[in-house]
């Protein structure tokens, strides 16, 4: 599966956009993530296993909040910062 990772989680990533992950849910490519890059996981996901509300997630062009959703079909996670401020 195709991981694409905003500069925000670069520091994670050894500078890398472009990730390669295996894993048939959000939750499974986050953990295989992990594996490869600690402390990653920790950015997009809380204490309680959700995605934290400044990560958005993307499968394909759909937003997605539920990292048990299934990515069959799906060709790329993609995993953004929020943007905010005033």
């Amino acid at each position: 599966m195709q991981v694409r990772v905003a500069s925000v989680l670069f520091d994670y990533t050894g500078g890398r956009a472009e990730l390669e992950a295996e894993g048939t849910t959000p939750a499974e490519v986050l953990a295989d993530l992990e594996r490869r890059y600690p402390g990653l996981r920790f950015r997009v996901v809380d204490e309680q296993g959700a995605l934290r509300r400044h990560m958005n997630l993307f499968l394909d062009a759909r937003p997605c909040r539920d990292l048990e959703q299934s990515l069959e079909g799906v060709r790329c996670v993609h995993l953004l910062g929020a943007l905010s401020g005033g």
